[in-house]
């Protein structure tokens, strides 16, 4: 069984007018009628806010929100996939997870989110744990930082980050330390954009970011780059792709 993240009830079908204040959108429905929605997404989402690209959109029933209606996924141009919710990385790794989906995380027994960690007042994505006993030695803590990646570059090439980040700089750091202290440290691309096939630092976006990563790599933090499939009804976690260092 696969990973899914399937979008119930069923997505709603518009045009993007634009993005703006970070959180907003204003998106034309098929009776031409324009509303704005929240757009769950921090980055600059360079690529993914282009004018006319089709959005789709999901309904919440709390009466509370402002806005009632969430970006959820877009297909462009080039009919390639991406998911502009970035919430939904967390979750689609923590249930590939449970499916025993990520070889490179089985055999723990426990798995936590959002754990208070490190040294600069930081919450962990994922604490796998595990309880094993004598003789059977236990393994190390595990400590997983998901990121979301949607920036792709040339021929199918993707970047992490989309802008300067001092919050994945402040990541990276915590994890070096907790590799520091003996624990195991994971650093989980989950690619949500189909038109890319490797994933590299964005360099030209964040230098410091990019040298923070590959000191991190050299001290024994693991990376792992995972690629979705996305449409209107799903999202599905695939297959590990390479990683490029620069």
């Amino acid at each position: 069984m696969k990973c899914q993240v399937k979008f119930n009830p069923s997505l709603q079908p518009a045009r993007l007018i634009v993005r703006y204040k970070r959180f907003l959108a204003d998106i034309r429905l098929d009776d031409e009628q324009t509303i704005t929605i929240h757009c769950p997404n921090t980055g600059a989402m360079t690529g993914c806010a282009t004018v006319d690209d089709q959005v789709w959109y999901s309904t919440s029933d709390n009466k509370k929100r402002k806005y009632p209606n969430t970006w959820e996924v877009s297909q462009n141009a080039q009919g390639h996939w991406f998911c502009i919710n970035t919430t939904k990385a967390n979750h689609i790794v923590k249930e590939a997870i449970e499916l025993n989906q990520i070889s490179e995380l089985s055999g723990y027994k426990t798995m936590r989110s959002e754990v208070k960690y490190g040294e600069e007042n930081s919450r962990i994505d994922l604490l796998l744990q595990d309880e094993s006993t004598s003789p059977n030695p236990k393994k190390p803590d595990c400590y997983v930082e998901v990121k979301s990646v949607t920036l792709l570059g040339k021929d199918g090439q993707g970047y992490f980050p989309d802008a300067v980040s001092t919050r994945g700089q402040k990541h990276i750091r915590e994890l070096m330390n907790m590799v520091e202290a003996g624990h195991r440290a994971v650093l989980f691309f989950l690619v949500q954009h189909t038109g890319i096939d490797t994933m590299s630092p964005a360099r030209h976006v964040d230098a410091k970011y990019a040298d923070l990563l590959a000191q991190a790599i050299e001290q024994g933090v693991e990376v792992l780059c995972y690629r979705t499939v996305i449409n209107a009804k799903q999202i599905v976690i695939d297959q590990a792709i390479p990683f490029v260092p620069n």
